[in-house]
């Protein structure tokens, strides 16, 4: 009984939202700091009535805009969470995203994709888009998920992005798979930011280690936070926001929101 009831215990307790906080410099191209909420693998999980606890959490973090890194919508699961979410995030906030494996699957990505442009959020899809913040130039470039693309295909994709951005402004790709550091490291983004993992769904403690995750398998290596890709790009992970739509619980893997502030 004891057993059981700690159990019960961690399941409630790891499915908490919360945020974590990573700093990065911003390689001489940023004169005053900006924030960006990272938003990833929501799979139109529910966070409370008119997703409160998930807006309220981006709202007290005062972010600049909001980077969304793939499946925020679901193949299984209705888009009624994910549509409350966007709607009331994408009236106060520039808000960019990219797909991820799952709106693929449900055979409706380009519906998902009207609808986000309809909400004014950039959709990004091997192109790059330029915001100035605070006096600071940004481009935020983004891809697809490959999930049905050829790997020509996507590279294409990330090429383009690549040449529509201005190397002299912060470079941020938002791209879904984090497993792909070997193509990322082939550019010369300042950031990538992605999702997917899950942050391995259980978390080995102090170690940022999952137990597995998709397309990297058993103990994967980039599931949660901050990655030196070793070319002047970093690459940062979250573990995402997917709860009830898992088969089972996450242990010593809280659902979060990353808050990425982009320093001098």
């Amino acid at each position: 009984m004891i057993i059981l009831f700690l159990i019960i215990i961690l399941t409630v307790w790891y499915e908490k939202l919360v945020t974590e906080i990573i700093s990065i410099s911003g390689k001489g191209k940023i004169d005053t700091p900006v924030r960006f909420a990272l938003v990833t693998d929501l799979h139109s999980c529910y966070y409370g009535k008119d997703q409160k606890r998930l807006t309220d959490l981006i709202d007290n973090g005062k972010v600049d805009g909001v980077l969304l890194s793939g499946d925020i919508f679901d193949d299984k699961f209705s888009d009624t969470n994910a549509k409350i979410f966007m709607e009331a995030i994408s009236k106060k906030y520039p808000c960019f995203y990219v797909t991820g494996n799952h709106e693929f699957w449900s055979k409706r990505e380009n519906e998902t994709k009207e609808y986000l442009k309809s909400m004014g959020v950039t959709v990004l899809e091997g192109n790059a888009s330029t915001i100035e913040i605070k006096g600071n130039k940004i481009d935020i470039c983004g891809v697809d998920d490959p999930t049905y693309m050829k790997n020509d295909e996507w590279r294409s994709q990330l090429t383009k992005a690549s040449e529509k951005s201005d190397p002299e402004h912060y470079r941020i790709l938002l791209s879904h798979r984090p497993e792909k550091v070997d193509v990322y490291r082939e550019y010369d983004f300042d950031l990538v930011v992605s999702g997917h993992a899950h942050g391995g769904q259980w978390t080995i403690p102090f170690l940022h280690r999952g137990i597995a995750a998709p397309n990297q398998g058993l103990l994967p290596k980039y599931v949660d936070g901050r990655y030196d890709l070793g070319n002047g790009t970093e690459m940062i992970v979250s573990r995402g926001l997917a709860r009830e739509r898992m088969p089972y619980p996450r242990f010593f893997n809280h659902p979060e929101v990353v808050l990425i502030d982009i320093g001098k």
